[in-house]
């Protein structure tokens, strides 16, 4: 039996919880990069998930405004490329706190980021099971 992609996985997920104000990871976007090949799309995701780890580590350390601003960029770019766009949005929020006395807007922003991926993470791990 042949696997199906997460395009298609997405397709039967109900309208009303897709795209970007719906499923946490938007695969119709993703299979535009992928081509709708499953092993891609999973090799892709699997590389989303641990590098979004990493950088959202770089993120929480992050001592300078150039170590943040690259690591909240960063974020956003992975998100965007696999259509995590809550978490893009997030990190794009993030990256555009810049600046002296940020610490408590920053360690929410972290916060956000971070739930945004656990969810896109989630979502990811029971859309790959059920292929």
């Amino acid at each position: 039996m042949a696997s199906k992609t997460a395009a298609e996985v997405q397709a039967s997920t109900p309208a009303n919880e897709q795209g970007p104000s719906g499923n946490p990871v938007d695969f119709e976007h993703l299979a535009r990069y992928t081509l709708g090949e499953p092993e891609l799309e999973r090799e892709v995701l699997g590389l989303f998930c641990s590098q979004s780890v990493l950088l959202l580590d770089q993120l929480r350390a992050a001592k300078s405004d150039e170590d943040w601003k690259q690591a909240a960029h960063s974020l956003k770019g992975s998100a965007r490329a696999i259509g995590a766009w809550r978490m893009a949005q997030a990190a794009e929020q993030a990256e555009a706190l810049q600046g002296d006395g940020l610490s408590e807007l920053r360690s929410a922003r972290v916060d956000e980021v971070e739930a945004s991926l656990r969810e896109a993470e989630a979502y990811i791990a029971t859309v790959l099971e059920s292929r």
